[in-house]
């Protein structure tokens, strides 16, 4: 059992005190294998006193000071991949090798590239008779979900303190486990006393006490659309810069001439890809109404492939969800499809009666364009199948959504797939299977949030612009 009883504030651990506990669940067994204080608002309140005492100096700090302090952290980060690895696994239900491969090697990449980028000298732009300077907004609050935890940590945390913000951190009480591991990297190598700083709670206690402290100059959330919205408005409140990255309801998009097999194989791995649990993924599978037959039989062919199991099981290609309320909550959704009279193209391995969070993976086709499994996030391994009438009716079905994350094109070659991606309202288009980019912007339009993270562009985020006008330049 793992027992967190501190928190990390102003450079040293501190103790929550007598606050309830929350307890971390293994997703495979369903049994409780760590706890975490819940923290209560004067701890945060705590934590954004430090951040703001410590932002001064760490905005001041040359570029290639504050680059070697990330390179240390992500040194020491990078030392604990293997105890990462297994807890991240034993939180969110990913298998083993996924979890090494994206939910740390991913962030450990992240880390390297945020400290190059802090490297750089900060040249202001010329424009006019004006220099235009890029500075640290102030102190911020991150508050991240459980899904990818360190993965959501990193594009928040690395890009502000590459920015020169100081920050406090609270991660979802159901995947904290990361966030402590970085605490105690940050320690390790030496950060300055305030520039981090992390307390766990529940959002309507911690989170909402950080989004409203006058020393919190910005506020970066990623999480629920509805959640989102109250962060927003609480924010206002305080005239706070935000950043939301929030739900979606992402289209792959199949055009005739595309290469169906290539398309349905990635759609599905996009689709399940962390039991469903990714915000960004391809949930819609939207193809020509001809090829709906062909496009079902590679479907249940293709499902067939994903072997339900244990996390550490090497065989596993389908995990558990991450908890008991993710299942009930994915597994109402799907009885409510079924018992609306959505066609099932097909079904995977039964989750049966198995000790864990497991569900049985389905796939509906075809999905009607108002029925909930079209519109909704689900947020589990569920995935709906729609037909189009040629590229415009296509194109209209991807946009009939409130959200617009990301989304997918599927056509006879790459021009005629960036032809379509430009009618489509999403913040991140993939044309043919092209692979992920930690270095582009991710964010999303509509309902899917406010801004954009990873790159050069995760740092704008922290930064505030300043104009310096002069008689000559």
């Amino acid at each position: 059992m793992i027992e967190k009883t501190d928190l990390y504030i102003d450079g040293a651990w501190v103790a929550a005190g007598d606050v309830p506990l929350a307890e971390v669940t293994d997703a495979g067994t369903g049994e409780t294998f760590a706890t975490v204080p819940l923290a209560d608002a004067a701890m945060a309140d705590r934590a954004a006193e430090a951040a703001a005492r410590a932002f001064p100096a760490w905005a001041a700090l040359p570029p290639a000071e504050r680059a070697a302090h990330i390179t240390r952290l992500r040194e020491a980060l990078k030392a604990r991949h293997e105890a990462l690895v297994e807890l991240i696994s034993r939180e969110t239900g990913m298998p083993r090798k996924l979890t090494g491969m994206i939910q740390v090697g991913g962030p450990l990449a992240a880390w390297k590239f945020y400290a190059a980028l802090a490297a750089e000298p900060q040249v202001p732009e010329v424009i006019g008779n004006s220099r235009v300077y890029r500075e640290p907004v102030g102190p911020v609050a991150c508050i991240t979900p459980w899904n990818y935890p360190l993965h959501q940590v990193t594009s928040k945390v690395a890009a502000a303190l590459a920015a020169g913000a100081t920050m406090v951190l609270k991660p979802s009480e159901v995947a904290p486990l990361s966030a402590f591991a970085l605490a105690e990297a940050a320690e390790e190598a030496g950060l300055p006393a305030g520039v981090f700083n992390l307390v766990t709670g529940t959002g309507p206690e911690v989170g909402e006490a950080l989004v409203r402290h006058p020393a919190i100059a910005a506020v970066s959330f990623t999480g629920s659309t509805a959640a989102g919205k109250r962060v927003a408005a609480l924010a206002a409140e305080g005239v706070k810069r935000v950043s939301l990255e929030l739900g979606g309801k992402s289209a792959a998009v199949v055009l005739e001439g595309a290469d169906l097999a290539a398309a349905v194989k990635a759609t599905l791995g996009s689709c399940l890809l962390n039991s469903g649990q990714t915000c960004n993924a391809m949930t819609r599978l939207i193809v020509p109404e001809a090829r709906l037959d062909e496009v079902a039989e590679l479907l249940r062919t293709g499902l067939s492939k994903f072997t339900l199991g244990a996390p550490d099981d090497p065989a596993t290609r389908l995990g558990p969800l991450a908890s008991a309320e993710q299942k009930t909550r994915v597994s109402a959704m799907i009885a409510r499809a079924e018992a609306a009279g959505v066609p099932v193209i097909a079904r995977g391995e039964d989750a049966g009666d198995r000790p864990g969070f497991f569900v049985t993976p389905v796939v509906f086709g075809p999905v009607p364009e108002d029925a909930e499994t079209a519109r909704e996030e689900v947020f589990g391994p569920v995935l709906s199948v729609l037909v189009h009438r040629g590229t415009e009716d296509a194109l209209r079905i991807a946009n009939d959504t409130a959200y617009g994350l990301a989304a997918a094109v599927w056509a006879a070659d790459d021009a005629a797939a960036e032809d379509a991606a430009r009618g489509i309202r999403a913040g991140q288009i993939d044309l043919n299977g092209a692979p992920f980019n930690l270095r582009a912007p991710f964010g999303g339009f509509g309902q899917s949030g406010i801004g954009r993270e990873n790159g050069p562009y995760g740092l704008e985020e922290f930064q505030e612009l300043k104009s310096v006008q002069y008689k000559e330049v």
